[in-house]
């Protein structure tokens, strides 16, 4: 990239960190330091700002630039991460929005725990919560890491390095010095970003055929060195019974990952009543899906545009796809609108990593502080504010997140999230579901069911081809995989849920019909919620 390119994306990226600190700064001054306040912003948010914020939570740099990618490298294959994306929402809207908004009060772990015993069913939850962030949180730090890369031509791992520790120091002052009221408007002005910068995209891309979408499509497949294969399923998920069960994996993890994201479901906290949560949910969807099938027609048009070759030469994983596609529709590497375009992009790839990892380090350090800490903690011992826990959890979650970014920066972001998501579903949406419409449901069930989908998830992932046997794995160079699969969701959530059931039928206290009721009044009424 040209110094013009490098400059100008520099500087509005720079306005964007100055503008959000000094909402941070703001927001400060006028904090009352209460729990309320630092996790949920004092419940003040409108339904719009709220699901603006739950938007740009969602639309992360996975979905601006590894889905993309995906879909220009493998076509029909990667759109699936699109749909799976999208389709998630109405299970959070259906199940799990107005219900958890009913019954809890900071994280999953208050939904749950709403009518078992507190501390093991806090320390469960919690450590999943946790285990879910941290994995988002690499796939955060990867893509500022490739964004980075290309930014500055592809030259230095020194650059690539201060770049993941300084998106890493930015968050952990966003979540320290603002909490959620910060980390909620920081969401809301990147995701006003993010859809306007998305959209003119779309429209150069559609403008460039003359709307004429199956000439896109038919270039893309010319351009991408697969043919007419690249329209249609099996060239990522295709061929051997292992790549279709891989497929399969993933869908349910996108579906059913999203219900159990931390980041996510503490976001409807923020509303004052269930009702406003529901419609924070309406709100999102709409703006989601328009997103989602944007980045279906970035994928197809950085394939068409730019070839399928050329955006596997600059990214292997095919993170670069769009800001090279932004490049093209500008007029191209040495012409002023490419310039600017490119900048715009970058900048707002940016914007997007920033805010996400805020929303997911808030969401992570409450789960520590709100859950493990409240439970762990001795009766006798020096007793610390949990809002001072929170801050300092964020600070070491964060730390954490940037050496496992800087190990796993050669993977697609969109994929990494895949494999959060099935962590996900398989460790929290079963607890989840089963706290809120199993009557017979106890607290060995909700234990077992969390740590019996948690364990073998963290395992599966270990022992696959992601982490070594494969040239694209985080140890290429060794090989201990024994589970086929990248994806391990087609196995680990059916044991979530067959954990918890094993754990309730077994469990040698009867379940406590009396906080059922009281709960089920709760979430289905809003009688007694916070």
């Amino acid at each position: 990239m040209t110094g013009d390119h490098q400059t100008l994306a520099l500087v509005l990226f720079s306005v964007f960190v100055a503008v959000t600190l000094a909402i941070t700064t703001w927001v400060s001054r006028d904090r009352h330091g209460s729990a309320e306040e630092f996790y949920a912003g004092g419940r003040l948010f409108s339904p719009m700002e709220n699901g603006f914020a739950i938007a740009g939570d969602y639309m992360s740099a996975a979905s601006f630039l590894g889905i993309s990618g995906l879909i220009a490298l493998y076509g029909y294959d990667g759109m699936l991460y699109s749909v799976g994306f999208l389709v998630a929402w109405l299970v959070v809207l259906l199940l799990v929005a107005e219900l958890v908004r009913n019954c809890g009060r900071f994280t999953l772990a208050d939904v749950v725990a709403a009518r078992m015993a507190e501390r093991p069913v806090r320390i469960a939850a919690g450590t999943s919560s946790v285990a879910v962030s941290v994995l988002y949180l690499v796939a955060q730090m990867v893509g500022a890491g490739s964004l980075v890369a290309l930014l500055l031509g592809g030259t230095g791992e020194a650059a690539r390095t201060w770049t993941v520790v300084g998106v890493g120091a930015l968050m952990v002052i966003y979540v320290t010095l603002g909490g959620m009221r910060a980390t909620t408007w920081i969401q809301i002005v990147k995701a006003v970003l993010l859809m306007a910068g998305t959209v003119a995209l779309t429209v150069l891309v559609l403008v460039r055929f003359h709307g004429d979408v199956n000439s896109l499509l038919t270039t893309a497949a010319e351009r991408s060195g697969h043919g007419d294969a690249f329209l249609g399923p099996g060239l990522r998920y295709g061929g051997d019974w292992t790549a279709r069960l891989d497929f399969i994996s993933l869908g349910l993890a996108l579906v059913l990952g999203t219900a159990g994201l931390p980041h996510i479901l503490s976001r409807f906290y923020t509303v004052p009543t269930a009702k406003a949560a529901r419609r924070s949910v309406v709100w999102s969807i709409g703006l989601i899906g328009g997103f989602y099938l944007m980045t279906i027609v970035l994928g197809f048009g950085a394939a068409a545009l730019i070839g399928s070759d050329e955006v596997r030469a600059s990214s292997a994983s095919g993170n670069t796809a769009v800001p090279l596609l932004a490049l093209d529709l500008g007029g191209g590497a040495d012409s002023t609108g490419g310039t600017v375009l490119f900048a715009v992009v970058a900048a707002v790839a940016f914007a997007t990593i920033l805010a996400v990892v805020a929303g997911i380090t808030l969401a992570s350090s409450a789960s520590v502080a709100h859950d493990l800490y409240a439970s762990l903690r001795r009766p006798g011992g020096k007793q610390y504010r949990e809002v001072t826990v929170a801050r300092v959890s964020a600070a070491v979650i964060g730390a954490a997140a940037i050496g496992l970014g800087l190990l796993a920066r050669d993977l697609n972001v969109a994929f990494l999230v895949g494999l959060a998501f099935a962590v996900a579903a398989s460790a929290n949406l079963p607890v989840l579901l089963y706290s809120l419409f199993w009557r017979r449901f106890t607290t060995r069930g909700a234990v077992w069911s969390v740590y019996g989908g948690l364990v073998p998830a963290v395992l599966l992932v270990l022992l696959s081809p992601v982490v070594s046997g494969s040239p694209e794995a985080l140890f290429p160079g060794v090989d201990f995989h024994v589970f086929p699969l990248q994806n391990p969701g087609v196995v680990s959530i059916p044991l979530g849920f067959l954990a918890g059931w094993l754990g309730t039928v077994t469990s040698p206290e009867p379940p406590d019909e009396a906080r059922h009721a009281e709960t089920e009044v709760r979430a289905l009424t809003g009688a007694g919620a916070v």
